[in-house]
């Protein structure tokens, strides 16, 4: 076939003209190649030290360029500050807040136009791929506002003398290591993430969109995606896990799944600390209008709507606790946000099907109780510490609809003051009918009364209350309520009954109906509860209600006192029948000892006249 296309000779002169152009395209490729290894390092150098005001150096070990592909493959890249530079803008008060460093054996450029970027100075790149990157970002807060350097000009106009424009189509960084050093704090902190891809798009940098705000890091959407990631609290007591994450510059997004917080256990924790006990879990969490570029710079955490849709969160309070005098005002929502690091805004938090649990140890019963809010949704509004929005409204709102005991129906709201120095807040809130023994699991250790049998028709609470007191009024209506009385049982550290005081409580304290009859007034109660100091918010919250609830069912203070009065009464006479056993028991061998010393004597004397007739 060969001979017979080249016996023509206009055959052999076309083939002799395509292989003299393929071999010059050859040979100039690989003189282009060697010729653009150094240009190539030039301009990339060239822009990254303008564009970062000298404070970057970036270099690499060698450059390859395929023409004829539109390729390029650069190998070790490193991408370093200059600490001179650094420390120098730090002493001007003009140092960034972040310091970069990155790492990259293999560096993938394709679909690029060499010539566009020699002869027109422009960087047009279809795809960019970074295998196995290494980040590693320092954070140190040196500014609040956009001050690092006095040269105000954008990315573009500092570029713009050696390139028109640059354009990237798709980057992509798989499996890429970071590491985040945080310097804000009393200590260091350090976060290490693996299992992370990143993929950004449209990377556009020219004139129409050096301010364009839409764009993030001048790329129209970058997507980070986040797999099994595993942290700890640098206290060691806290493990929090995400099994995926992903976040859209394009939708201001954030989305996570699988996110737990975990404590050590229970006994380890309160050995080793002081503090409540928390843990956490979240099937989804969703950030809506997430301002990331704000947060990566200033530690500015803004959004619009913050999601938590089903999940689980318990406090335990720690026993340790009221041993101390220390003033837990700290456990306060307004503190909480008041004290926390970073300036938060969002605007509206929505909870979906949480189940929330209390769990506290009586000393005296030395039993665990525990008070479960199930299936709880509703909304928090103005979750802020920001200075700016406080000066607009420095209140926060919750309204949250529960089951208590997962049983009765429970509407709550909520009204925190956030700039008040006693952390102010007011409650109400209605609970619906309910069987109150289902409420046994909290009442028999924690108040050491268990309740036999009763309705409740509905409470109606309404507070308000701060870090000192808590004034209130308590209406509870219920029908057919009885009771025992119990105490704790030292021998086999379990509750028993007593049998007097209940029988007393239900006879001559306890109302049995609220109101007595139909169509009496209801009797209400109203509240003046003196925080202990080292009672957390929680707590707090809860005894203060609690201490409404006793009267209106006819176990006030009074009657308290009484029956406190009875039952050591009880004892007492108990204690008197006891030692009066066992003075009779005394009396009784002592007749018996009586009577064998006669005996003895007797017979003794019985003897010796046998012996001596």
């Amino acid at each position: 076939m060969a001979l017979k296309f080249l016996k023509h000779k206009w055959q052999k002169v076309v083939f002799a003209t395509f292989s003299t152009i393929i071999v010059i395209i050859l040979i100039a490729g690989f003189f282009i190649n060697r010729y653009w290894s150094p240009i190539l390092a030039d301009k990339v150098r060239n822009v990254v030290l303008k564009s970062s005001d000298s404070l970057y150096k970036v270099d690499f070990s060698s450059a390859e360029l395929h023409v004829l592909q539109g390729k390029i493959v650069i190998f070790n890249i490193t991408l370093k500050p200059d600490t001179a530079i650094y420390n120098l803008r730090k002493k001007q008060g003009l140092a960034p807040n972040n310091l970069v460093e990155l790492q990259v054996k293999r560096l993938v450029i394709k679909q690029m136009h060499p010539f566009k970027l020699y002869f027109k100075h422009i960087l047009d790149i279809g795809q960019i791929s970074l295998s196995a990157p290494e980040v590693h970002i320092s954070y140190q807060l040196n500014h609040t506002k956009d001050t690092t350097t006095k040269d105000h000009r954008t990315a573009w106009q500092k570029a713009s003398k050696s390139l028109h424009s640059i354009h990237v189509g798709d980057i992509f960084l798989n499996d890429v290591k970071f590491r985040y050093d945080d310097y804000s704090g009393h200590k260091l902190a350090i976060s290490e993430l693996k299992e992370m891809n990143l993929h950004a798009n449209d990377l556009l940098i020219d004139s129409a969109t050096q301010t364009d705000r839409s764009r993030l890091l001048y790329c129209k959407d970058i997507v980070t995606e986040l797999n099994n990631y595993t942290g700890k609290a640098p206290n060691g007591l806290y493990t929090y896990t995400v099994r995926h994450l992903k976040l859209s510059s394009l939708k201001s997004q954030l989305n996570a799944e699988g996110v737990t917080l975990s404590a050590i256990n229970t006994g380890r924790f309160f050995e080793k600390s002081n503090k409540d006990r928390y843990i956490a879990h979240l099937d989804t969490l969703q950030l809506n209008n997430f301002d990331f570029l704000s947060y990566h710079k200033y530690r500015i955490f803004s959004a619009s709507s913050l999601i938590f849709n089903r999940g689980t969160f318990a406090l335990f309070s720690n026993p340790n606790g009221p041993q101390t005098q220390k003033d837990k005002i700290g456990t306060f929502p307004n503190f909480v946000l008041s004290n926390m690091k970073i300036d938060l805004k969002i605007d509206t938090i929505l909870v979906r099907h949480i189940n929330v649990t209390y769990t506290e140890t009586n000393r005296k019963s030395k039993q665990t109780g525990t008070i479960t809010f199930n299936n709880t949704s509703g909304r928090f509004l103005n979750v802020t510490n920001n200075k700016t929005a406080l000066q607009k409204n420095n209140s926060c709102t919750v309204q949250l609809n529960s089951y208590f005991m997962n049983r009765g129906k429970l509407n709550l709201f909520l009204d925190f003051n956030l700039t008040d120095k006693l952390a102010a807040y007011r409650y109400k809130g209605t609970l619906g009918e309910m069987d109150l023994k289902a409420v046994n699991e909290a009442t028999m250790p924690l108040a050491m009364v268990k309740i036999n049998s009763g309705t409740l028709k509905k409470l109606d609470f309404n507070f308000k209350a701060n870090s000192k007191i808590a004034n209130g009024k308590v209406t509870v209506l219920y029908n057919d309520l009885k009771v025992t009385i119990l105490k704790a049982d030292t021998d086999n550290e379990n509750l028993k009954r007593m049998r007097i005081a209940s029988l007393f409580a239900n006879i001559f304290i306890i109302k049995h109906n609220n109101p007595d009859q139909d169509g009496e007034v209801p009797r209400s109660f109203n509240v003046a509860y003196l925080r202990p100091i080292n009672s957390p918010f929680f707590k707090f919250t809860w005894k203060s209600l609690l201490t409404g609830i006793k009267p209106c069912v006819g176990f006030d203070k009074k009657t308290q006192e009484v029956t406190a009065a009875m039952v050591s009464k009880s004892a007492i006479n108990k204690q008197n029948r006891k030692i009066k056993r066992e003075q009779r028991k005394l009396r009784r061998a002592e007749r018996r000892e009586k009577r064998a010393a006669k005996s003895m004597l007797k017979n003794s004397q019985k003897d010796q006249g046998m012996t001596n007739p």
